[in-house]
C-alpha cells in the first residue's frame, strides 16, 4: 500500500463519484418514463421490462466479470467498463424505437456490471475491517444521491428538451473519471483482513455451504425487490395516482431519496461499526430492524392522501436505504479476499435475479390488471421477508478479531 495517508481517501472519493454516475444513468429513465411511454405507446408492463432487461443482463454479466479480476488489474477493468457504459449512454441519441432503447439499456447493464462487481473489493482493501461499515456508507451514498440526481436531472430537462437530452448530460463525466482511475495504485487484496479462514470462506465451492453468505444474499434480494420496484414506479404513482405533475413528482421523490438516503447510508454504516465489538451480527441486525420498521410506514405512505403521505414516503425510504452499507459490509466480511470478487458476482446475480429484475415488471403487470396502488403491496411483502431472513442470519456472522495490523492501519 502506498505510504501516503491521502491515497485511500482519494481513491474512495474517485470511486464513489464514478458510482454516483452509475446510478444517475439508471434513474434518469425512471424520471422520463411517462415521456418514453407516450412516445412509443407502451403498456406499464413494457415500461417495467426496460429496467428488468437492464438488470437481467447486468446480473448475467457479473459472474463473467468476476474471474477477470484474478487475471487483470482491477482498476483497468473498472476504467474500461466505465468508458463502455458512458459511450452507450451517449448512443441514446440513436434510439428511435422501443426495441432500440431496450438494446441500449441491456448493453449499458453489461458495462455497469464491471464496475459494481470490482469496485467494492477495491474499496474493501483500502481500509481496516472495523471501519468498513462507515467506508461503505460513503461509497454507497452514490445510490441515494445518484438516484435522486437522475430523478432531478430527468424531471427538469426531460419535459423541456425531450427525454433523450438528460442522458447526454449524464454520460459526459464518465469518460474523465474513467481515465482518472488509471492513476490509482492497486491495493493489495486482503491486506487488512484479520478474520479466521475456513473452508466455507476461502473457496468458491465453499460458498454453497456458507450460511453467512446465503442469508445476506437472500436478505438483499428481498430488500432489492422492494427498493427496485419503488424506485421505478414511485414518480409515476405520485403523478398518475396522487395528481402531482411529472416535474413535481420527480422533484419531491428525488429530494426524499437524496435527503433520507444520505443520512440513512451514513447512519447504517456507523451503527453497524458501533455495534460490531459487542454483536458480530450487527450489520445483519441493523438491516433487519430497518426492514421491519419500514413495513408499517410504507403501508401508511400508500394509503394516505393528506399531508402525512410525503413524510411517510420519506421515512419508508430511510428504512429501505439504511441497510445498503451494512449488508455490503456483511457480504465482504463473509468471505476471504481471494474469492471476494467471485462472491460479489454471485451475490449480484442472485439478488438481482430474485430482486429488482422481476419487481418492476411484476408491479407493472399488477398495475395493468388491478391498480398501481395495489402493485405497491408487493414491495411491502418483500420488506417483511427480508427482515425475517436477516434476523435469522445474525447467528452466522463471523466474529471480528483485533490485530496489530488492523490497529496500526486504522489511521490510514
Amino acid at each position: 500500500m502506498p505510504p501516503t495517508k491521502l491515497y485511500p481517501r482519494t481513491a474512495l472519493a474517485l470511486l464513489t463519484t464514478l458510482n454516483l454516475l452509475n446510478y444517475i444513468d439508471r434513474s434518469v429513465l425512471f424520471a422520463v418514463q411517462p415521456l418514453v411511454q407516450n412516445e412509443f405507446h407502451l403498456t406499464n408492463t413494457q415500461v417495467g421490462y426496460l429496467t428488468s432487461a437492464f438488470l437481467g443482463f447486468y446480473m448475467v454479466a457479473a459472474p463473467f466479470v468476476g474471474p477477470l479480476a484474478g487475471r487483470y488489474s482491477r482498476k483497468t477493468i473498472i476504467m474500461l467498463g466505465a468508458i463502455f457504459w458512458s459511450a452507450l449512454t451517449l448512443l441514446t441519441a440513436f434510439t428511435h424505437t422501443y426495441w432500440e432503447l431496450l438494446v441500449r439499456h441491456t448493453l449499458v447493464g453489461i458495462g455497469e456490471a464491471t464496475f459494481v462487481t470490482i469496485a467494492p473489493t477495491f474499496v474493501a482493501d483500502l481500509f481496516p475491517e472495523d471501519r468498513r461499515g462507515r467506508i461503505f456508507g460513503i461509497f454507497y451514498l452514490a445510490i441515494p444521491v445518484g438516484t435522486a440526481a437522475g430523478y432531478l436531472l430527468g424531471g427538469k430537462l426531460g419535459p423541456e428538451h425531450g427525454w433523450r437530452f438528460p442522458f447526454y448530460i449524464a454520460a459526459a463525466p464518465g469518460f474523465l473519471l474513467a481515465l482518472a482511475v488509471a492513476f490509482l495504485p492497486e491495493p493489495k487484496p486482503g491486506q487488512f483482513d484479520t478474520r479466521k479462514e475456513s473452508a466455507t470462506k476461502a473457496s468458491v465451492w465453499g460458498l454453497v455451504h456458507n450460511p453467512a453468505f446465503w442469508t445476506v444474499t437472500l436478505g438483499m434480494a428481498a430488500g432489492t425487490f422492494s427498493l427496485g420496484g419503488i424506485q421505478v414506479w414511485m414518480p409515476t404513482f405520485l403523478s398518475a395516482v396522487r395528481g402531482y405533475s411529472l416535474k413535481q413528482a420527480n422533484e419531491f421523490f428525488g429530494a426524499i431519496v437524496v435527503g433520507c438516503g444520505i443520512v440513512a447510508s451514513l447512519a447504517g454504516g456507523w451503527l453497524g461499526d458501533r455495534l460490531l465489538p459487542k454483536m458480530p451480527g450487527s450489520y445483519y441486525f441493523v438491516s433487519a430492524v430497518s426492514m421491519a420498521l419500514g413495513v408499517p410506514v410504507m403501508i401508511v405512505a400508500l394509503f394516505s392522501k393528506g399531508p402525512i403521505m410525503l413524510p411517510a414516503i420519506a421515512l419508508a425510504a430511510f428504512f429501505l436505504l439504511i441497510n445498503t452499507s451494512p449488508l455490503n459490509t456483511a457480504l465482504v466480511n463473509a468471505v476471504s479476499p481471494q474469492i471476494r470478487v467471485t462472491a460479489i458476482a454471485v451475490n449480484m446475480f442472485l439478488f438481482h435475479l430474485f430482486g429488482d429484475v422481476p419487481s418492476p415488471t411484476l408491479m407493472g403487470y399488477v398495475a395493468d390488471h388491478h391498480s398501481l396502488q395495489s402493485a405497491f403491496i408487493l414491495p411491502v411483502i418483500a420488506m417483511a421477508i427480508s427482515s425475517a431472513i436477516l434476523f435469522y442470519g445474525m447467528r452466522f456472522a463471523p466474529a471480528l478479531r483485533r490485530s496489530e495490523n488492523l490497529a496500526a492501519s486504522s489511521t490510514c
